[in-house]
């Protein structure tokens, strides 16, 4: 039997390196850093706070509002600074991948912001804000049904592989490679975010998401440690 080996030598079903920490701005309510291999995310939450100006508010529910961006020097080719149309659209993405997580109705008139910033890009960049903002509203104090665990699932020619990096972003042999971010409340089968970049047949797509469980398992466990030392060192 002939073992697939991907660019960088993983098994189809292996992660790069996690890594995750807990609070790591001072000053923000809650905050956290998620790494997959060379992406590293960080996310900071502040609030609930009053929402101005005051026809924006809500008074049934706390408004989350996210911004996502990739830091000029996180990638190769200098970035050029400021919101551009893909970080409003992973934004957007990012808060709707988050909402079914959050109970906001205990904070009506307010806003909860979230910042997320991509120190170092390597793909799977989504999907590391994603985990690191969960954290981060964990450590705010935020009322959660559970954390939210993403990760992207890639298709290099006809394989399908865990936890995309940048050479498998751009493979470009055979079929062209496909990016799949999903996320999902821990321990459930709620699922808050599928997205696909490329295409995978409809009778993959269960396999695809069979994947994702099982890093979403690892990556929950990663989460939660994060979350205990901070508390237990507090």
């Amino acid at each position: 039997m002939v073992v697939f080996k991907r660019l960088d030598g993983r098994k189809s079903e292996e992660m790069r390196p996690i890594t995750a920490k807990v609070g790591i701005i001072p000053n923000a309510d809650g905050s956290a850093m998620f790494s997959f291999g060379k992406t590293i995310a960080i996310a900071a939450v502040y609030g609930p706070r009053l929402l101005h100006p005051q026809h924006m508010q809500d008074p049934q529910s706390a408004v989350l509002r996210v911004n996502y961006d990739l830091l000029s020097f996180s990638v190769s080719d200098r970035k050029k600074p400021g919101p551009s149309r893909r970080s409003q659209e992973i934004s957007k993405v990012t808060s709707w991948a988050l909402t079914p997580a959050l109970d906001l109705k205990e904070f009506p008139n307010t806003v909860v912001d979230v910042q997320i910033y991509i120190l170092q890009a390597d793909a799977s960049t989504r999907v590391a804000g994603i985990n690191a903002a969960s954290m981060a509203l964990a450590h705010a104090g935020i009322p959660m049904k559970n954390l939210v665990c993403a990760v992207a699932i890639g298709k290099l020619d006809k394989e399908l592989v865990v936890d995309v990096d940048k050479n498998e972003e751009d493979f470009k042999e055979g079929e062209a490679a496909t990016d799949f971010p999903i996320a999902k409340l821990a321990n459930s089968n709620s699922y808050t975010l599928l997205q696909m970049d490329g295409n995978i047949q409809p009778n993959v797509v269960s396999k695809a998401i069979a994947l994702a469980d099982k890093a979403c398992e690892k990556i929950y466990e990663v989460q939660k440690k994060a979350l205990k030392e901070v508390v237990e060192s507090q």
